[in-house]
């Protein structure tokens, strides 16, 4: 999808100025210009769908970052310690998040899991600032289909014997992720049901 010419407009760096709620809608109509594709597509859970959505086009967009940031730092509990999320899609979400937490007085550092141990120095999974033994990590995702993205996620972090009760997803595709979630004793949410970003999809006649 092409990185469309308005955001090149310095006068309206919207991502920065608006509202939570008119920041949410804003982000909401992003998804729909930039990410979301229908046609024949296999997701990383091997599934087919009728759908995509192509998230990078918005987590790794300037206004994208910024207002999903801004949007996920007040979810994010009072007591979390840090936010961590499974390489490649949670990682500008993650650090987005961090930088977004200094401007609001709450300094929160950014962990990024590995799929696989480094195969070299440290061989650690767990790429980021050492915290304290039990310290409270909330899980990011960008887009949950079956959640075992997540869940790898929030396996590693336990296993480093740090404290995980939550996650917090983009978008939830509803196909069995937040059931899984609850079956784990997880917390989940998310920012946009595949269903909204339907919906919205349809208004804008995309």
């Amino acid at each position: 999808m092409t990185y469309p010419t308005e955001t090149l407009n310095h006068s309206d760096i919207w991502a920065a100025t608006a509202d939570l709620t008119t920041l949410r809608q804003k982000l909401l109509d992003l998804f729909c210009q930039l990410a979301y594709q229908e046609g024949d597509f296999v997701l990383s859970s091997g599934l087919r769908s009728s759908y995509y959505v192509n998230k990078t086009q918005v987590t790794l967009h300037p206004q994208g970052a910024l207002a999903i940031a801004r949007l996920l730092f007040p979810m994010l509990p009072i007591d979390t310690q840090a936010v961590g999320g499974l390489t490649l899609g949670a990682d500008p979400i993650v650090a987005a998040v961090s930088v977004v937490s200094v401007y609001e007085n709450r300094p929160i550092p950014a962990l990024i899991i590995r799929k696989e141990a480094k195969g070299y120095g440290t061989r650690a999974y767990i790429e980021g600032p050492s915290l304290p033994e039990g310290a409270k990590v909330v899980v990011l995702e960008d887009v949950v289909t079956t959640g075992q993205s997540a869940l790898k996620a929030v396996e590693r972090l336990k296993a480093a014997n740090y404290t995980v009760e939550q996650v917090i997803a983009l978008v939830d595709r509803q196909q069995g992720g937040a059931e899984l979630y609850e079956s784990a004793g997880l917390k989940f949410a998310a920012l946009f049901t595949i269903e909204e970003i339907q919906k919205r999809y349809r208004e804008l006649g995309r």
